[in-house]
């Protein structure tokens, strides 16, 4: 039966590519690739000849419709993003849920996601987290930020190296500097690091290190209040030491 498969890519190391991801690409009729350069020195490098089509951001409005109708027809076409899983912080979604409202069935492969390692290798709690992605470049930045001031889940972002100190201090200034977070960079390749502490602590690292290579920060949620009953007996044991 024709279906749209949703296909993970390697963020960094090829050996991440699974076996499945190579034979569900080999036996697509089509492939859809934010970018076509990209992927097709992955599809070369395990030997992948499948027809490939661009489909990114600036165009997926416009050819939903059309790849629907394709499916429908009979295609099998699978949807892979220039690196990790489509459709988390890249194009996909507006198809996936497309094929689901047309009733075409939708299987994503299990496979390379960078906040996965990321909040796992941070140290912080990751058993509650909440993923935010990219912040919004300019407007409605400042707004999103103090909206998660409070937030007590472990929080997720991705950002470019080129302004990972701005975002930390933006964030410093919110959050506080002595809050804890974890900067992930080059997951999977051979220069990958993960630098953790305070706000400060981190900020400081990155001033006198340029970094380099795609940013995930893991911040740590904002401690909860006690209820007011365990505030009170808090406060009377103390007294009574």
């Amino acid at each position: 039966m024709s279906k749209l498969y949703i296909v993970p890519t390697p963020v960094g190391n090829l050996e991440d590519m699974t076996m499945r991801a190579i034979r569900v690409l080999q036996e697509a009729d089509c492939i859809l690739a934010e970018d076509t350069r990209t992927s097709g020195i992955l599809m070369k490098h395990f030997d992948i000849k499948t027809r490939m089509q661009s489909h990114h951001k600036f165009n997926e409005h416009k050819t939903v419709d059309a790849i629907v109708e394709r499916i429908k027809a009979g295609e099998t076409i699978a949807l892979v993003s220039d690196a990790g899983t489509p459709a988390i912080s890249d194009p996909g979604f507006l198809l996936a849920r497309a094929c689901r409202r047309s009733g075409i069935v939708v299987e994503c492969l299990p496979g390379a996601t960078a906040f996965v390692p990321a909040i796992v290798d941070s140290g912080l709690p990751c058993d509650r987290f909440t993923f935010e992605g990219f912040l919004p470049q300019k407007k409605g930045r400042a707004t999103r930020l103090n909206e998660l001031a409070g937030e007590p889940r472990t929080m997720i972002f991705y950002e470019s190296p080129f302004r990972l100190v701005k975002t930390l201090v933006q964030m410093s200034e919110v959050f506080g500097g002595e809050r804890n977070v974890s900067v992930s960079r080059e997951i999977s390749k051979l220069h990958e690091e993960t630098v953790g502490g305070t706000f400060t602590e981190v900020i400081a690292h990155y001033t006198a290190q340029e970094p380099k290579g795609e940013c995930v920060i893991v911040v740590e949620g904002a401690p909860l209040e006690k209820p007011e009953k365990e505030k009170k007996e808090y406060k009377k044991q103390n007294k009574q030491h």
